[in-house]
């Protein structure tokens, strides 16, 4: 009988841990989404201004566009890497949900 107990606890944990990958994957995709969006407007406006702490300082066009297409660059990386590991992790999950299935039966 522990090792059902050992069993749905995995599963439990391995669901947590699917919900926290998936709630970091749509903080990302948000921010993704913002720095497109930014990178968009950097083409149709002619003075760049950067916000910092409360202040707005002007800032070269050129590196404000690095600096997102840079940060674009990131969060790409960063939204692959949990999409791996939700594939990981959902094939455990897969794996744990037909043991048990087995045991049960």
């Amino acid at each position: 009988m522990g090792n059902d107990e050992e069993t749905i606890q995995e599963m439990q944990v391995l669901e947590q841990n699917l919900h926290n990958l998936l709630l970091q994957k749509q903080a990302f995709q948000m921010e993704l989404s913002e720095t497109k969006s930014a990178l968009k407007e950097i083409d149709k406006s002619g003075e760049i201004f950067r916000l910092i702490g409360e202040l707005m300082i002007k800032t070269d066009k050129e590196k404000a566009k690095e600096d997102l297409i840079m940060k674009e660059k990131v969060l790409d990386m960063r939204i692959k890497s949990i999409e791996k590991q939700e594939d990981s992790l959902g094939k455990r999950l897969q794996e744990l949900r037909n043991k048990f299935s087995n045991l049960a039966k």
